[in-house]
This record gives structure tokens, sequence and C-alpha cells, in this order.
């Protein structure tokens, strides 16, 4: 007889990094619906102590926290387990950072607002889709600025002293630049 202390030990472990507790509780209880064993972190620093620990077998990385971002954890999270999916979950999206979070390992890339079914989708989804859209529209001039920006800041390791620099734009101003959502195409 099976009984429901075995289920919770044959839950595949995920580790959800994001630093706004509010969305990582409500994201936790969803994903743990779903059948996940989810531990939570609100930064990278302590994601890798909790992974250290308990190597994850599926990870939700936000990009954008306080201190290092979401891609130093994926690379990371992929030198202790080649194996962990993560996927990428961000308000921030950008050409730039999803392109280095793939090249680092993540599975897949999401725009928040994200639900745990697509999250869960993600990491089963092998490949690539031909059929997505081609957009024949060019960007809007916000939009290629927020790009270039998030190059430019990838390009730095996500220093935004060196990326003001190379921008030829004071850090203040790079930085309330970085506060807002970029606008859709």
């Amino acid at each position: 007889m099976s009984g429901n202390n075995e289920h919770l030990n044959d839950a595949p472990s995920l580790l959800l990094v994001d630093d706004d507790e509010t969305f990582c509780h409500v994201l936790n209880q969803a994903l743990t619906k779903r059948g996940f064993e989810v531990t939570v972190a609100n930064n990278v620093d302590a994601a890798v102590m909790l992974a250290e620990q308990n190597l994850p077998e599926f990870a939700v990385v936000d990009l954008n926290m306080p201190g290092p971002s979401g891609l130093v954890l994926i690379e990371k999270l992929k030198a202790l387990d080649a194996h962990t999916r993560i996927i990428v979950l961000t308000g921030y999206a950008s050409v730039a950072t999803a392109v280095e979070a793939i090249k680092l390992g993540a599975v897949h890339y999401l725009s928040k607002p994200a639900d745990a079914d697509d999250i869960v989708k993600a990491f089963y989804k092998e490949g690539g889709d031909s059929n997505t859209p081609v957009t024949t529209r060019p960007m809007s001039i916000n939009r290629m600025e927020w790009e270039h920006i998030q190059k430019v800041l990838v390009d730095c390791d996500g220093n935004i002293s060196a990326a003001a620099r190379q921008l030829n734009m004071h850090r203040r101003t790079l930085q309330r630049k970085l506060q807002k959502r970029p606008l859709k195409q």
C-alpha cells in the first residue's frame, strides 16, 4: 500500500528562484499541486546553497533580482548538474537575455505573467517550434533601445557601471531605464 509520504519522495524536485515573495508563494502552491516538491529561494546565493544541498531536477529562475542575475544562477545550476531543466521567467524580456539564457543551458524562456501550466509544459517541450509566426513589423524605437541596453549589459556581465560607460550614459540614467518595463514591439 502506497502512503502519501512515499508519493512526496517520488515527486520531482523543483527550485523556484524569484525575489517577489508573493509570486513565489502563489507559484509554489500551484507547482506543488502539479506534483513537484518545491524549494524556494529569493536570490542567487540562497538558490546555490539549496541546490548544493539537494540538486533540483527542475528550476524556475527569474532574471532580474538584487545581486547576481538569473543568468549567473543558470550557469551555476548547470555546473552542479547538467541535467537540471531550467525555465527562465522574467518580466523584463529581451532578445539578448533570452539568447544568453538558452546558451547557458535554460530549456525555455517565458515572459511574466506565465501560469504554472505554461511552466510545466515548457519543462517538457523539446526543440523549437517552426510554426512560430515571424513578425514583419519593425521594433519601436523604445524597444530597440531596450534590446540594445540588454545586449550591452550582457556583454558587460551584468555590470551596470561598465555598461553605462559603454553606452556613454550616466550610471543612474541607465539604472532608471532598467527599472522601466520595455514596451511591446
